[in-house]
């Protein structure tokens, strides 16, 4: 394929062949993703010239993680081997062309900019290294939140060791500088979807009225809570899946584990399964009143668990902390 709107037709005509798969439905994406750079890095030879030295590209977020849904926005940066201004000129038009490249493709702009066509996500390897270290030493509430985003970072083209030894070296930082109390509170506020009476919690004003919030509600508490886990393991795969399935038994216990890899699959499988959405924003919104009494306690019971998770994580931080 040599154009981008050749690959959105790619995307559209595979895509309802993957909807209910949440593992084919990643390897799509990445395969849509791979093919973007492809075409975004041939582009930019021919406008720039050659690449000047081995570089990386990677994903962060969902697609980091391996999580997509069939809608996604775009969150990714890259690392090149050498420093220099022309070097680091001619990257920041490659992310830039990549940028667009999966916008035309169909994945929506990061609203915060967390893409290679902003210089924070687009670094040689000393100059992220240095500021991977700063983001430590600061340990501020938003230097934490660029950490927690960093470490779902996963390769998708070029050279991985370079992400990798960028990788590594912020677990390193992150035990010497015991940031684990700090990331905890990072990603302490949890939406809560279980009220008082057990009913669903919904959106009760705007579009999404009468909606769960899947992504904030019921996602995000397996999500963060499997990752302090993996980090307090040094555990470096990105999969929250996958993290679990590293997690030993002094992080988890085996039927824990168990418990908590089936509810996230069914997770991701009801999250696409039930969902109505035409765009990524509506893809966090799961309508409640059209769901049968099975559907609904499926859902309180991926919830509960959810909340039961981050206690016990917040609880082992917590406790190792004092």
């Amino acid at each position: 394929m040599t154009s981008y709107l050749e690959i959105r037709r790619f995307r559209d005509d595979q895509i309802n062949w993957v909807s209910d798969n949440p593992i084919q439905l990643n390897h799509l994406h990445n395969e849509i993703i791979q093919r973007v750079i492809s075409v975004s890095v041939k582009q930019t030879e021919e406008k720039y010239g050659s690449l000047p030295c081995p570089f990386t590209f990677f994903m962060m977020g969902s697609a980091g993680r391996f999580e997509q849904s069939l809608w996604s926005d775009q969150d990714h940066g890259i690392i090149y081997q050498q420093r220099g201004t022309e070097i680091n000129d001619y990257f920041l038009q490659l992310g830039k062309e990549i940028a667009c490249g999966l916008l035309l493709a169909g994945y929506a702009y990061c609203d915060g900019g967390v893409m290679a066509s902003n210089p924070l996500w687009c670094k040689s390897l000393p100059e992220w290294r240095q500021q991977v270290t700063n983001w430590s030493n600061n340990s501020n509430w938003e230097s934490v939140r660029h950490l927690l985003i960093f470490i779902d970072g996963r390769s998708l083209y070029g050279e991985a060791s370079l992400l990798n030894n960028v990788k590594l070296e912020v677990y390193q930082l992150i035990h010497k500088e015991d940031l684990l109390k700090k990331i905890l509170n990072n990603t302490l506020y949890r939406k809560k979807g279980i009220g008082v009476l057990g009913q669903i919690l919904v959106e009760t004003h705007g579009p999404h009225t009468g909606s769960l919030n899947i992504k904030e509600t019921a996602l995000f508490p397996y999500v963060n809570g499997i990752r302090l886990l993996a980090l307090k393991g040094n555990i470096m795969e990105t999969s929250t899946l996958t993290r679990l399935e590293k997690l030993s038994e002094f992080e988890l216990s085996f039927n824990m584990k168990e418990l908590y890899k089936q509810q996230f699959m069914k997770l991701l499988i009801l999250r696409l399964s039930l969902s109505q959405s035409d765009n990524y924003e509506n893809s966090h919104y799961l309508p409640i009143c059209p769901l049968s009494k099975k559907q609904k306690e499926e859902i309180k019971e991926i919830l509960k668990n959810g909340a039961a998770l981050y206690r016990y994580v917040r609880n082992l931080i917590e406790k190792e902390d004092t």
